[in-house]
């Protein structure tokens, strides 16, 4: 016990060290224009760091979808230093409407919450991308009443009720409305459908593809984040849980996307 205290301590002391000589390492002109995080692993934290014997269930869910909330301020602050210009955070998966209606509910409240301290910062223009019309009213006329208030700094994109497959179908769908509204017959429309026009009807459409994406608590699967965007991206698979994924993590992240030679398919 004492040793492995021991050791904790000597970490704890020289991890700044650490950190601050990877900082000085990174080459900020190489970072990422677009940056996409799966945040996974709340509830396996909560699990880990349960609070006493009673500390089980959909209340220890919560205090770690809770805790994975508070991280992102932080870590938003990490991509104003490491001039990040878009920032992907998927929030909640169309598969998450699967859990419990108890648990789903109290994750509702807690990512209503979150958008709200985010605009509260007025530091950031926050979007929400997903299929809005699966969520209860009341968040989904919060998301949609986002709107922009600066011309510079990090846009963060909050994915909500979101799922790639389901994007790529809205998007699709988006597109043939549209062509139909201007008069295209659906011959016309599909001989005119191609990558480009499929983009323009993305949540994303107007934002660069993400160059970086990162995955906390270890699993090395994108589950459908961003499926059509990261077609060229690199990953970073983290095995910290994301409540504990730390500045050193992130700037880890940069400098392992920096050093790869990016090939864009070939």
């Amino acid at each position: 016990m004492l040793l492995s205290s021991i050791r904790k301590l000597i970490k704890s002391a020289l991890y700044p060290l650490y950190e601050r000589r990877l900082v000085r390492g990174l080459d900020f002109s190489q970072t990422p224009h677009h940056v996409g995080v799966i945040l996974d692993g709340n509830r396996r934290w909560a699990k880990a760091n349960q609070v006493d014997e009673h500390d089980i269930g959909v209340s220890n869910s919560s205090r770690g979808h809770r805790a994975g909330a508070e991280k992102i301020i932080e870590f938003l602050g990490w991509c104003d230093e490491a001039d990040v210009r878009v920032v992907t955070l998927w929030l909640l998966s169309t598969d998450n409407f699967k859990r419990s209606q108890e648990e789903l509910d109290a994750l509702l409240r807690i990512i209503g919450e979150t958008v709200d301290a985010l605009a509260a910062t007025k530091r950031w223009n926050i979007k929400a991308v997903g299929a809005l019309d699966l969520l209860p009213d009341w968040l989904a006329t919060k998301l949609s009443d986002l709107k922009p208030f600066r011309n510079d700094g990090v846009e963060v994109n909050v994915a909500i009720s979101y799922g790639g497959r389901r994007e790529i179908v809205d998007a699709v769908k988006s597109y043939l409305t549209t062509s139909a509204e201007s008069g295209k017959s659906l011959s016309d429309a599909a001989a005119a459908l191609d990558a480009d026009e499929i983009s323009k009807y993305l949540y994303t459409a107007g934002q660069p593809d993400p160059e970086l994406i990162i995955r906390t608590s270890g699993e090395q699967r994108l589950g459908g984040f961003l499926l059509w965007q990261s077609a060229l991206s690199e990953y970073y698979f983290c095995e910290a849980y994301w409540p504990d994924f730390r500045r050193v993590d992130f700037f880890r992240a940069l400098r392992a996307y920096s050093l790869r030679h990016r090939r864009f398919g070939g």
